[in-house]
């Protein structure tokens, strides 16, 4: 592969926005960049089944290394956002996949708890620096189809996670842990692309001074009226992510346990759900677009809930089915609920941004370990017979406002 080409390829079309459309090249080259950023960090679960057996944790001690890396891949993300809001960083999207790189050889040469707990730390930094800044060049580059823009986006790092068990099935279970260092070429080229991206965001900073308009202008509005708002989308964040988190680092060992299936089976299986997460991401932002973000946030959330509580209780083939369902209607939220707070709070892209990601990863990471622990009590069967009622969290999405966008004006 010539590595000088594909970036020049990616961004034929980011002159674009200039003509007052959305900038396509930008948003592809930001989707694959995810892409690759998802795929490393996915790598880390997949993991899970040859390091319980090689290092002896166990469920507890897993969900430990979820915690810390959710964690690392967390807290930073709202200081991120909230800094580069005030002081754009173009070029922190290279430094972060950097990160993620040096964490990458670490985990592959790691024959200790600790030394993987550092591992997984330093590849959350890279997520912590790369999300925030990402998605505010989203904004920049949607030309007003903000909810677009952001499917987009998040499409690339969902389909990213789903790779990661197909490529430990494929590549590491057979290869064993060092194999791990194959996907630095991807990293290496994710760089390069990085760096496109940096030299486009730089130019075209005046792009962050646009806002929206909406019917229930946010700047005219309390702040305890704002806020209200978004605590009630953190919790859907909570509903959605924890569940996620159940079957990102769990779903394997349930498979395994219930259904005596084998790892590479189990990982398969497990591909197939996060596939069918990236394949409903890209539906949230386009039909938020269109009908507003509140319906959209209804149907997904609220949507899987049936799914969710009868999966527990059938068999091998309606449990791939109903994960397929749920992941497919569950995965369009995020993009509507991070652009429905945007809207609340504009001129604070970042910040939303980072808090969000943030919250999402790091509720996830406690959710794994608080599940690591109902796992070693009670059994992995109960962790999701507990899980199938978060989605009914999202009832509360009735208490959201409406909010549409009317047109963006220059600041």
């Amino acid at each position: 592969m010539n590595l000088h080409v594909l970036p020049k390829s990616l961004f034929k079309g980011f002159g674009h926005l200039n003509k007052g459309g959305t900038a396509f090249g930008v948003l592809l080259a930001l989707s694959f960049s995810h892409l690759s950023n998802d795929t490393l960090q996915s790598l880390i679960p997949s993991l899970y089944p040859i390091l319980k057996e090689s290092l002896a944790l166990n469920f507890s001690q897993i969900g430990l290394i979820t915690l810390t890396f959710q964690l690392s891949s967390s807290l930073l993300q709202p200081v991120i956002g909230h800094f580069t809001d005030r002081h754009p960083q173009p070029w922190s999207l290279p430094v972060g996949m950097g990160f993620s790189l040096v964490g990458l050889f670490c985990l592959a040469f790691s024959s200790h708890y600790y030394t993987t707990l550092l591992a997984v730390s330093l590849t959350g930094i890279g997520s912590s620096i790369f999300h925030p800044e990402a998605s505010k060049v989203a904004f920049m580059a949607s030309g007003g189809r903000r909810g677009t823009a952001q499917s987009i986006f998040q499409v690339g790092g969902n389909f990213g996670s789903s790779l990661g068990p197909l490529l430990a099935a494929l590549i590491i279970v057979p290869a064993g842990q060092r194999s791990i260092l194959c996907f630095s070429i991807l990293a290496l080229v994710c760089i390069l692309v990085m760096n496109k991206i940096s030299r486009w965001y730089k130019s075209h900073l005046h792009l962050l001074a646009q806002r929206p308009q909406t019917e229930h202008a946010p700047d005219t509005l309390s702040r305890r009226k704002v806020f209200f708002p978004l605590v009630i989308l953190l919790l859907l964040i909570f509903s959605k992510y924890v569940y996620l988190a159940s079957i990102h680092n769990y779903y394997t060992f349930y498979l395994m346990h219930k259904f005596d299936v084998s790892v590479q089976m189990a990982q398969v299986f497990l591909f197939v759900f996060l596939f069918s997460v990236a394949a409903g991401t890209f539906i949230g932002g386009p039909l938020g677009d269109k009908i507003g973000r509140k319906y959209v946030i209804w149907i997904s959330i609220l949507g899987v809930a049936p799914f969710t509580l009868i999966m527990p209780h059938v068999g091998l083939t309606l449990t791939v089915i109903f994960s397929m369902l749920t992941g497919v209607i569950l995965s369009s939220a995020f993009s509507a609920i991070l652009v429905y707070a945007q809207e609340l709070m504009p001129g604070k892209v970042g910040m939303i941004a980072g808090l969000f990601f943030g919250f999402a990863f790091g509720i996830a990471g406690v959710g794994s370990a608080v599940l690591g622990k109902v796992a070693d009590v009670s059994g992995i069967e109960f962790v999701y017979l507990i899980c199938s009622f978060l989605p009914l969290i999202g009832l509360l999405t009735v208490f959201l406002p409406n909010i549409r966008i009317k047109h963006l004006t220059q600041a």
